[in-house]
């Protein structure tokens, strides 16, 4: 918080400190230094437990390391609040696959694609989650990308 900030009380001391936690995690991230990053972004949740760029954010940083039960876990934390999500509908859905649960996974992806993001990257991850849905084996139905929705 600037000097200017705390004379003139233009800022939340407390939602400055946390916007720390998460400015730090996410320099630590680009760094290389994921166990720092999670660090990080523990301590802005517990500042702010329900804060869903935090969640999607150590959400992200678990599944770099490997750490797919606690992605995930985070993940579902933030559809918990906010079920539109679609980064974190994205996320899950890669992380399901993964672990070998397709149709919750395929659950996810069509959920991103109903509301997908916009901006310039977006196309991109859409194109992305359409491919590996036509492209999921699942079992029920025999045919890839095919299972009646959810």
């Amino acid at each position: 918080m600037s000097i200017w900030q705390r004379l003139f009380g233009k800022a939340n001391p407390r939602k400055a400190h946390r916007l720390d936690y998460l400015n730090e995690a996410m320099a630590l991230e680009r760094q290389g230094d994921l166990a720092g990053a999670i660090t990080s972004y523990r301590l802005g949740l517990r500042d702010n437990p329900n804060d869903l760029t935090i969640l999607q954010n150590i959400a992200i940083a678990f599944s770099k390391t490997g750490q797919v039960e606690e992605a995930i876990r985070h993940y579902r934390r933030a559809l918990a609040i906010d079920s539109t999500l679609s980064g974190a509908h994205y996320g899950i859905a890669f992380l399901l696959i993964k672990k070998g649960d397709p149709i919750k996974g395929a659950e996810h992806l069509r959920t991103f694609l109903a509301s997908p993001p916009r901006g310039p990257d977006a196309a991109r991850w859409v194109q992305h989650a359409e491919t590996t849905l036509r492209d999921l084996p699942l079992p029920e139905s025999g045919e890839a990308g095919s299972a009646p929705p959810a």
